[in-house]
């Protein structure tokens, strides 16, 4: 006897997906929320990237924005 063929576990939210990432979900607003839920995987895959990408060179850019003011960057 075979059961119900087995079910693909559902992806977890978009706002959890981008919290883990680093995005400060809980200060967007409903229709920035609203924009991101609606991106395609692609879409979101891209949008992680980037901002995997700016993470990296964050501290480096922050270091230079503290040292001269900001004027340069």
């Amino acid at each position: 006897m075979t059961g119900p063929p087995p079910t693909t576990p559902e992806p977890p939210p978009m706002d959890a997906v981008l919290y883990e990432a680093g995005f400060p979900v809980d200060l967007l607003t409903e229709e920035q929320r609203l924009v991101l839920s609606e991106l395609t995987p692609q879409e979101l895959t891209v949008l992680l990237e980037v901002k995997s990408r700016l993470d990296a060179v964050g501290p480096e850019v922050q270091a230079h924005g503290e040292i001269a003011g900001g004027a340069l960057f």
